[in-house]
């Protein structure tokens, strides 16, 4: 098949006097581009890449691929990450991964927790904050949590993004305005173990985008695979990063990563966080990847609290959290890129030739 793999470089991306330095974390590096690619040609694919950007709407014309691997984060907007996708539904051509609707909820962390809420699934109490001053509701304890609500790869995640009083609050609102210009999550802290869960695949239909009543159901996650559990080793970095995933970790310190993968957990804990990851697979729409973060609750025992949800995971083969837990499974980088493709290829019903099995 001719595959066009579409992702926005760091390296491309746009600069401007007082940018943010943390700005374009969540872009990919070359790398990254290099891997993807030889692991698509390694599948028998002819693969190209293109930055994804306002030239696709000439370049995909000419280049006329079967599908599009989609890994774009995107430049501009609260809903960036859905942008090349919705050029390429304007266009009418297949692509990998999630759609506009489902990319441009899981960018909105608040709006996520609001649809998870709404189902019943475990998130920990939040209150978004548009202004320096607004105050916090009654139902937000201490210690709490302080994010941007629109970023990925950490950004603006600190050892003082958890705050004790009003007082550190205010302060941590007040430095994420100024950074990020944007509303700010602001969340219960759960103390304890942090732990992702990457899948793929895609819910056998028919199937409603809701909740079985009977929670039980095993239809809830019938045609996805999940991977092993990882846990990031917080004995293994400097206390001043307060047990947290930080940016610093997810970027300055990538190729150092310390986990465990799989995750040190009884069973029935990972058949709950597998449940939970499919049911919120489910709930927001997703296609073909994804990866769910949760917090253990140490003083609940490990009660798991979903954080956000990433339909765009990370696919560096070095430090990404889902080609390690690939890895783990006994994957290789090629083997999980060309089943993130072949998912989507059955999704769209298409053959060998590009075409879709209904017009052949």
């Amino acid at each position: 098949m001719r595959v066009a793999l579409l992702a926005n470089l760091q390296k491309n991306a746009p600069t401007w006097p007082g940018m943010p330095a943390d700005r374009w974390d969540d872009l990919d590096s070359e790398q990254t581009i290099e891997a993807i690619l030889a692991a698509l040609r390694a599948g028998g694919h002819e693969a190209t890449f293109l930055e994804g950007n306002m030239s696709l709407f000439e370049t995909l014309p000419r280049l006329r691929p079967d599908i599009c691997f989609n890994i774009c984060e995107g430049h501009w907007g609260d809903s960036r990450e859905a942008h090349v996708p919705a050029i390429l539904e304007m266009l009418r051509i297949p692509y990998t991964g999630s759609g506009v609707l489902t990319l441009a909820l899981a960018l909105d962390k608040p709006m996520t927790k609001r649809v998870l809420s709404h189902h019943g699934l475990s998130t920990p109490t939040f209150q978004t904050f548009e202004r320096l001053n607004e105050p916090l509701d009654a139902d937000m304890r201490f210690p709490l949590f302080v994010k941007p609500s629109r970023e990925g790869t950490g950004m603006g995640v600190t050892a003082e993004s958890i705050v004790y009083d009003e007082r550190q609050l205010r302060a941590q609102l007040r430095r994420q305005f100024d950074i990020y210009d944007q509303p700010i999550l602001v969340e219960h802290f759960v103390e304890g173990r942090e732990v992702t869960v990457g899948l793929l695949g895609n819910l056998t239909w028919p199937v409603a985008r809701r909740l079985p009543e009977d929670l039980e159901a095993p239809r809830i996650s019938r045609g996805l695979h999940f991977f092993p559990a990882l846990e990031v080793d917080m004995s293994r970095y400097p206390k001043e990063e307060a047990g947290i995933y930080t940016s610093r970790m997810k970027t300055e310190w990538a190729n150092q990563f310390y986990y465990h993968c799989p995750a040190p957990l009884p069973p029935q804990r990972v058949e709950e966080l597998n449940w939970l990851a499919a049911a919120t697979f489910r709930v927001t729409g997703c296609f073909d990847v994804g990866r769910i973060d949760f917090r253990l609750d140490a003083h609940d025992n490990d009660k798991p609290y979903i954080l956000e949800i990433n339909p765009l995971p990370g696919l560096n083969p070095g430090y990404s959290d889902l080609p390690l837990e690939a890895q783990a499974d006994g994957w290789t980088f090629e083997q999980l890129i060309n089943r993130i493709l072949v998912e989507a290829i059955d999704r769209y019903g298409l053959t060998e030739d590009g075409a879709t099995s209904a017009s052949t």
